[in-house]
């Protein structure tokens, strides 16, 4: 009898590739098309066996926080780019992009609020 595809990936070594392509920042789409399954046979593998779940959120994170200092570090140096784009998604209450519209419930005036506060 044939082995199933994901006995391939429950292994150390498949477990490792899967850990790699997380830390790398693929996408599930592209982890399915490296495993040569379909996203949806992914999602499966993902409900269905806990070890492959964990290592690819597990990786998944570590990629993230990476990306996070690196950009904390850049805004940090100078980034100019970097500075705005932590505030705007830190402090969204004071660095928003657009203008919010409010109506006074007393008198229906619409205010326009583009400042930050």
């Amino acid at each position: 009898m044939a082995k199933s595809k994901v006995e391939k990936w429950l292994t150390p070594e498949g477990l490792t590739l899967l850990a790699g392509w997380a830390r790398d920042g693929l996408t599930d789409e592209q982890i399915a098309k490296n495993m040569d399954i379909s996203v949806a046979t992914l999602y499966i593998y993902k409900n269905k066996y806990q070890e492959i779940l964990e290592t690819l959120k597990k990786n998944k994170e570590v990629a993230d926080y990476e990306v996070e200092n690196a950009l904390y570090k850049n805004a940090i140096d100078g980034n100019i780019t970097a500075q705005i784009f932590w505030l705007k998604n830190r402090k969204p209450d004071k660095w928003r992009e657009k203008p919010v519209e409010t109506t006074d419930k007393d008198d229906g005036v619409v205010i326009v609020d583009d400042l930050p506060k």
